[in-house]
């Protein structure tokens, strides 16, 4: 009995059970706990409200027609595409933005490395709602009125109530061009994998660079082609008192996408720099011993060999940036944050509102952890 007692994998069972134990407890009483005080309240549960009319309107929409009449589902799932759009051009703008700032820090150019260096410690010292607050007053409260927009560069606006650009007209070869963009993309990258396994058996690969830029650009332009080669494009024109035609962001989304782009590329910079300075100077070596310049030897030697030092952190910056976008309510841009707030405001469910805002997060905060963690067992080194 003593020798099982003490056997330390029993023990650790035994300790595992009691805890399961503990949090199925805590968990019971709070269920029952809030499922009595809403009966006392007589506050309905579930999510049947789901299917009710919303009522309100919605003023930034992404990917879907909506309007007051729609049910709340709709309005949520507005929200998530809304809070989807903004987290994925964060994430590649601040990617590249935060490589290049990182390359800057470790630069030659004193000049250049200073500045990036304050651009570092400024930025990454400053809350983040602060900043959206600075970008927010910049564009609506500093930027001109329609009438008088700045045009930087030729159907360019910038004015308080969005940026205005032009984006080719509507025509239905674009459908087909984008389809065809995925499947060379999808090609481009069975394509890599196939050269990667030749040359470790073989020795030997193909132009991997151009025949994957042809599988890429190739498709589209044949559809472009066949299509009819629409050129005509939608440029922003003054209509009354603001722009009609075109595209634009809004006050709202750029400064949301500005603020976190430029804050998490504070971090990214120096996830990039503390990657590359864990490459031995001797890989710098060699590369010049093969006649490589500094530019080539760290774009062909250096930066492939620290993206194993790199991606790791880099997947918590991500999903730093997607959890930072519900910051969005403080400067009226409609994510899903936001838009569960209105929600629960008009239907007084405020349980099952903050569970959709958990259960979406998560999810897409798995979804990235999942690809970040595939890319990274990709390029991890494997003994053979």
């Amino acid at each position: 009995m003593k020798a099982s007692v003490g056997n330390p994998r029993l023990r650790a069972l035994v300790y595992q059970a009691a805890a399961l134990a503990v949090a199925l407890i805590v968990a019971g009483y709070l269920v029952s706990n809030t499922l009595a005080n809403l009966a006392e309240r007589s506050i309905a549960t579930g999510f049947g409200f789901l299917g009710r009319e919303a009522g309100f309107s919605i003023g930034e929409t992404t990917f879907m027609s909506y309007s007051a009449a729609d049910t709340y589902l709709k309005a949520l799932a507005v929200g998530v595409a809304n809070t989807f759009r903004v987290a994925l051009i964060g994430i590649v703008a601040a990617t590249v933005l935060g490589t290049l700032i990182g390359l800057a820090r470790l630069s030659r150019n004193w000049l250049l490395a200073k500045l990036a260096g304050g651009y570092v410690e400024f930025i990454r010292n400053v809350p983040l709602l602060v900043q959206l607050f600075f970008w927010y007053v910049l564009i609506t409260e500093n930027l001109p009125l329609p009438r008088a927009a700045l045009e930087p560069l030729p159907g360019v606006y910038l004015t308080n109530r969005g940026i205005f650009f032009p984006v080719p007209a509507a025509h239905p070869a674009h459908v087909w061009m984008f389809a065809a963009l995925i499947a060379g993309i999808v090609a481009a990258f069975l394509f890599t994998r196939w050269a990667a396994r030749r040359r470790a058996l073989a020795g030997s690969r193909p132009p991997v660079l151009e025949i994957v830029l042809a599988l890429v650009l190739v498709p589209p332009a044949l559809v472009y082609l066949a299509g009819g080669t629409p050129t005509e494009i939608d440029f922003p024109r003054l209509s009354g008192f603001n722009f009609a035609g075109g595209t634009a962001f809004t006050p709202e989304f750029a400064a949301l996408a500005g603020g976190l782009v430029v804050y998490t590329a504070a971090f990214i910079a120096e996830i990039v720099r503390a990657g590359i300075l864990a490459i031995p100077y001797g890989q710098f070596e060699a590369a010049y011993a093969l006649g490589l310049r500094r530019r080539l030897a760290m774009r062909l030697v250096v930066l492939p060999q620290a993206l194993r030092v790199i991606v790791p952190p880099l997947t918590s910056q991500y999903l730093n940036l997607t959890k930072n976008s519900s910051l969005a309510v403080a400067i009226g841009y409609p994510d899903l944050v936001s838009i569960a707030n209105t929600t629960m405001n008009q239907t007084g469910q405020a349980v099952e509102g903050i569970a959709i805002i958990m259960a979406v997060y998560l999810a897409i905060s798995l979804s990235i952890s999942a690809f970040m963690n595939w890319y990274n067992a990709r390029m991890a080194l494997k003994e053979r």
